[in-house]
């Protein structure tokens, strides 16, 4: 089989490798449809601290069962399915209370295991999730990116009270302007950007306002608007962010991370208490899966709108290096297997 594979930082190959065996409690997917994500750009350039080399990228794929492990029924060959890349052990304290995303042990395809940028990819068969015949293929890719949206939105509970900030409009901060608009009926969704075509990319996607910040103070604009946030996302995870989001919430919000930065970032406790401020972070998804795919049976959200570029696999480097350097035009790319 193809796969595409990080050899090292920098190193991206298709190479020629054996068909993977699923093992007792697995299916095997014949892969039809990946997405790239930010994650895949990372580990190509070596900037992801949790990638090991080398490593089959892609953690959002689409494919069909063509065979199982034991203990797995036969009767699921043939299903039309999503991963779940979120591999976790199931006896953990996280995984006890209902967080498998922060396993103690936790595997992520594409990352800590081989992912779905191949012709075949292995999966336990319970993170194997059947998809509906009225969602299309490239839509059902797109089910992943928008379980991110539907984790946080899951922790910061939004409501039709609600003004929300998202900082980013990027693949997550595009999927939150669909959740919280389609699912949540959110009162109004600002987005602040510093790239114009992004922004008018969440205008598309649901946003009511949109701010490019690259040239004016955001505090001075929401204080000109009167908008004070009770709900923020942080999609863009620049350290600057939550010392701001901060200053700018309204008493009672709930601030939302998305993300990982380590670069440090100095904030107030007194502009957290003093405000009871909520701050919540989030990896991947806890079993949202199911959610989002009802949420695209029922119409709420359009994955269609995320789509920009598509791809064959074997365009792979092309792929990657728009996705990297086109940022006016380009947000979710797929290849196709």
């Amino acid at each position: 089989m193809k796969s595409i594979t990080v050899r090292a930082p920098n190193d991206l190959v298709i190479e020629e490798r054996e068909i993977p065996q699923p093992q007792a409690g697995e299916v095997r997917i014949r892969v039809i449809s990946a997405g790239i994500c930010g994650s895949d750009l990372h580990i190509w350039r070596g900037h992801n601290p949790f990638a090991k080399y080398p490593r089959v990228i892609g953690h959002e794929f689409l494919g069909c069962i063509d065979a199982v492990g034991t203990g797995v029924a036969v009767e699921r060959i043939g299903e039309r399915i999503v991963g779940d890349p979120v591999v976790s052990c199931g006896h953990c304290y996280p995984c006890s209370v209902g967080r498998p995303n922060v396993c103690s042990e936790l595997q992520v395809i594409g990352v800590h295991r081989d992912g779905g940028f191949s012709e075949y990819v292995t999966l336990p068969a319970k993170n194997a999730h059947v998809v509906p015949d009225v969602i299309h293929d490239s839509e059902a890719t797109m089910i992943e990116p928008f379980t991110i949206a539907a984790n946080i939105c899951n922790q910061l509970k939004p409501g039709p009270l609600d003004t929300a900030l998202i900082y980013g409009a990027g693949p997550m901060g595009l999927t939150s302007i669909q959740a919280l608009r389609g699912v949540y009926g959110v009162k109004e969704v600002i987005v602040v950007d510093r790239i114009d075509e992004r922004l008018q990319m969440a205008k598309a996607n649901g946003a009511d306002r949109i701010i490019n910040n690259s040239s004016l103070d955001l505090a001075d604009e929401l204080a000109r608007l009167g908008i004070r946030p009770t709900v923020i996302i942080d999609a863009a995870c620049h350290p600057s962010i939550l010392p701001e989001a901060i200053r700018l919430a309204s008493p009672a919000a709930r601030i939302g991370i998305l993300g990982f930065s380590d670069a440090p970032c100095v904030i107030s406790q007194q502009g957290i208490t003093s405000k009871e401020i909520s701050i919540y972070s989030s990896r991947l998804n806890s079993n949202r899966f199911p959610q989002v795919i009802s949420w695209m049976v029922e119409r709420k959200i359009h994955p269609e709108k995320l789509i920009t570029h598509q791809f064959d696999y074997f365009q792979i480097i092309d792929a990657m290096n728009t996705f990297e350097n086109d940022g006016q035009h380009c947000c979710k790319v797929l290849l196709k297997f």
